[in-house]
């Protein structure tokens, strides 16, 4: 029987075109600078987002940490949305490696200019840490996949401008925010001083970020890089197989929207069942069932060989992604309506 994995979109595994572009790949010693397919796909990129200069990250995580560490002294504290990747998935990495502490503006006060003061702190506070820093997160993972559009990171940003803040863009989703919105990748970042994305999620590559930023910046992400063990060799099969996701990979985005739209509806026709979802929808859908718990219903789905992920709070999470289709999720769908009824409040 056929495996749903629904757990993320960091599961899926290389289209064979996408094997054979690796191993078509140029290769040299990244550390010397002399991969041509890395040096070509970085000017490639950076081009394509809209900065000067990018360099390669083994993961997504030390793209975020390196970003933090390049903006931020040792005491400074960082402005972001409450349960962002940076802090809760990437194991305190920025108190870590950084020294740096995070101040939270709540989902529910939203990205507001009152919030983003109300969380700013001046340098000549001398009993608190001082704010230099505003990471936003598009799409926002535990938020439901919220995106944001360029009118609304431009009205965020002006403001942490005003407050003489470095910005920095969690983009490992930031595909999808340009899909659903109709909207480029470089008009999504085009105020922000620095940004990360990814290649390892939606876009099916099997591993891989980038960091994006002015030439000072990225001068000193590639000295981070060196120290956080990052620094890798032959890393033009990569790269390859990233130059070949954001070429065949990006526009079909749409499908794992329309397929995450379709379980958004089919919950929304449940009884007490609480949905999570950006608005628009994208590709992550959080649900919460009032009835069962949620172990029951992970094992429940788990005997008919989907695969879902258990967070905090009773939420079950389910992304969709390259290689589950619309007949997985119809096949997902005909199971959560066969969750039996004996087993309520269990």
């Amino acid at each position: 029987m056929r495996l749903i994995d629904l757990r993320s979109d960091t599961v899926t595994r290389p289209t064979a075109a996408m094997l054979e572009a690796m191993m078509g790949a140029s290769v040299g010693d990244d550390v010397y600078g002399d991969d041509p397919t890395v040096n070509a796909f970085e000017e490639k990129l950076a081009h394509y987002l809209g900065k000067d200069a990018a360099v390669l990250m083994p993961s997504g995580t030390m793209a975020n940490q390196v970003a933090i560490k390049v903006h931020c002294r040792h005491g400074d504290a960082i402005i972001c949305e409450e349960n962002a990747h940076c802090y809760l998935y990437e194991g305190g990495a920025a108190a870590a490696l950084a020294g740096v502490q995070f101040n939270f503006i709540s989902m529910s006060a939203g990205l507001s200019d009152a919030a983003i003061v109300s969380h700013y702190v001046s340098s000549e506070q001398i009993h608190s840490s001082p704010t230099t820093l505003m990471v936003l997160e598009n799409t926002h993972n535990f938020n439901g996949g919220h995106a944001l559009n360029t009118r609304e990171i431009t009205c965020v940003l002006a403001q942490a401008r005003k407050l003489g803040l470095k910005t920095h863009c969690d983009g490992a989703r930031l595909w999808h925010a340009a899909i659903v919105f109709g909207e480029s990748e470089r008009a999504l970042l085009a105020d922000f001083d620095s940004a990360s994305v990814c290649f390892s999620k939606g876009l099916g590559a099997p591993v891989g970020s980038a960091l994006v930023g002015n030439l000072e910046f990225i001068r000193s992400a590639r000295r981070y890089r060196k120290q956080y063990g990052g620094a890798m060799r032959q890393i033009g099969y990569f790269a390859a197989a990233m130059d070949y996701a954001l070429e065949h990979h990006r526009a079909r985005l749409a499908e794992d929207h329309a397929n995450a739209n379709a379980l958004v509806d089919y919950f929304y026709g449940c009884s007490r069942v609480n949905v999570k979802v950006g608005q628009p929808v994208t590709n992550i859908v959080y649900v919460k069932f009032e009835d069962y718990k949620p172990s029951f219903v992970v094992d429940w789905l788990l005997q008919h060989n989907i695969l879902v992920n258990q967070l905090g709070d009773g939420w079950i999470r389910l992304v969709t992604h390259l290689d589950v289709n619309k007949d997985d999720i119809q096949k997902v769908i005909e199971v959560f309506s066969l969750l039996p009824l004996e087993s309520v409040n269990l």
